[in-house]
């Protein structure tokens, strides 16, 4: 645990040194929960978005993007459930007077039992080495099963829990498992609370004729408002799909883990329209679809893993997460459900209007069935930028830390580095930067020995270094370095951009898929 602990450290601390995420209002000391995205990280995030809206917008002539509005009429919350059913359940420790999210602390109970299996795992591949089978080993194990069996009665239980409503209950299943506040590591705990997470505001001038508003908890609303109008002004025929990338904003208590859980966020979904009956089998091809996506970034697969929902929210008829190995344990990184009619019909009941789609196919007209992908863009940051983060040993003794990120998501592409300050160098070096800037995010580096700007250029995640050195104005050749392989090569500056775009066009990478 402490060794995972360090390394979300190194993560937080590596992402404010090499400019990627900062707290938001640092010099008042900071705001909880709010992170601004540095200089590289903006380039980072501007990356996936393109590489998510490529994939699902571009690639797909049924698929089509809108970007609405933040504020909605405050009716849209009450017919999406929201106002009445958007809370988080909150219990408050008296002694250190602190306030977390129940169910959180019971699955951080239930994460320290996976913690217990991972280390019996950890143990027995270290006994049989070669021969060790995990999969029997984790079905077998008198000890594993008797873990697992406790975190499935926890979690089954205060999932029902949960659902009907039961809040005593919930405080009675923490109270029965000795959970202690981890700050005063007190069990004196109040009541189980329901608090809703939305954010309200204002609309008007004056106090008495103001309208209260909610910031949106999440950006799907807008697309289902919209449902009609994209369907009519862009001709479309069902099954077709509406994807968005917006801010969304939630008051979480217990926000924490860094960009994983904040309280303005920004999501990537795409809801899908189709005609009831044929939601199953679109729900496991979407299912499909964005795995593969997240699998051509080539970040491991041991990284991902499937979660069915056992607990469905009152209109899906399915629901997975994808969820990512984050250094603190396997969280969700993105959601894919199977919503039914619900926010269709629920939209034309409080709007008094018809939001239907009349299919020539079957000649008749019906409210469409919407199978939804929703992925958080930060926890998809975090998870890109954790995973890529890594101290090598080298040959040689001493250790580099590199960022390995994607080539296709890093922020600068390449750096361009004189091997010194003179004889016309930096002049050849800014002419190579000249030309490659139309087509990728390149720098300029000249301060300090070559070594060390290339460990630099390491750790901020830039694929390629491209030193210029006296030979250069000779024959007009380079010398390229690769972060990864940290290979390097003499090449002819004429196919610089060639090279670099083999290595970081989202074209070839998309391929994948």
């Amino acid at each position: 645990m402490a060794n995972q602990e360090d390394k979300f450290k190194k993560v937080i601390s590596h992402a404010k040194e090499y400019g990627y995420v900062f707290q938001s209002s640092e010099i008042y000391d900071g705001l909880s929960a709010v992170y601004d995205y540095a200089q590289n990280g903006a380039e980072l995030k501007n990356n996936i978005k393109q590489y998510w809206w490529k994939a699902m917008v571009q690639l797909h002539d049924n698929i089509v993007g809108i970007d609405s509005a933040i504020f909605m009429h405050p009716t849209v919350w009450k017919a999406s459930g929201h106002v009445d059913a958007f809370n988080d359940p909150l219990i408050d420790n008296k002694d250190s007077k602190k306030r977390y999210r129940a169910d959180v602390l019971i699955e951080d109970y239930c994460a320290k039992l996976e913690n217990k299996i991972n280390k019996e795992v950890t143990k027995a591949a270290k006994r049989f080495g070669e021969a060790f089978n995990k999969q029997e080993f984790v079905t077998t194990n008198p000890r594993v099963l008797g873990y697992q069996e406790k975190i499935d009665t926890i979690l089954s239980r205060m999932g029902k829990s949960l659902e009907n409503e039961d809040l005593a209950d919930v405080k009675s299943l923490i109270e029965e498992l000795d959970i202690v506040c981890p700050v005063s590591g007190s069990k004196n705990w109040t009541d189980v609370k329901q608090f809703n997470l939305m954010f309200g505001t204002k609309l008007g001038a004056s106090a008495d004729s103001a309208m209260d508003l909610y910031l949106r908890p999440e950006t799907a609303q807008g697309i289902f408002v919209n449902f009609l109008n994209v369907q009519k002004t862009g001709r479309m025929k069902i099954p077709f799909g509406i994807a968005q990338i917006g801010k969304a904003f939630r008051n979480e208590i217990v926000a924490r883990q860094f960009i994983f859980r904040q309280r303005e966020f920004e999501q990537m979904e795409m809801q899908f329209f189709v005609r009831p009956g044929t939601q199953k089998e679109w729900y496991e091809a979407w299912k499909q679809n964005r795995i593969k996506w997240h699998l051509s970034l080539g970040i491991g697969e041991d990284n991902y893993r499937f979660h069915d929902h056992d607990k469905l929210a009152h209109y899906a008829d399915a629901a997975a997460d994808i969820e990512f190995k984050f250094p603190f344990g396997f969280k969700e990184l993105e959601g894919i459900h199977s919503r039914t009619d619900f926010d269709l019909s629920s939209h034309e009941k409080h709007s008094g209007k018809k939001l239907q789609y009349f299919d020539h196919e079957i000649n008749e007209s019906y409210v469409p069935y919407v199978v939804e992908t929703s992925i958080g863009l930060d926890r998809m940051f975090l998870a890109v930028f954790s995973n890529s983060l890594i101290e090598e040993e080298l040959e040689n003794g001493s250790t580099r830390t590199v960022l390995k990120l994607p080539a296709v998501l890093a922020p600068t592409k390449a750096a361009i580095l004189p091997l010194v300050k003179k004889d016309g160098l930096p002049d050849v070096a800014k002419e190579i930067i000249e030309d490659l800037k139309w087509d990728f995010k390149v720098i300029y580096d000249e301060k300090d020995a070559v070594g060390r700007r290339y460990r630099r250029q390491d750790a901020n995640g830039t694929p390629f270094c491209i030193t210029v050195d006296h030979q250069t104005l000779e024959d007009k050749t380079v010398t390229i370095r690769h972060r990864d392989t940290m290979e390097q090569k003499r090449v002819a500056i004429a196919d610089l951009k060639s090279i670099i775009n083999a290595e970081v066009s989202m074209k070839e990478w998309l391929k994948k898929i």
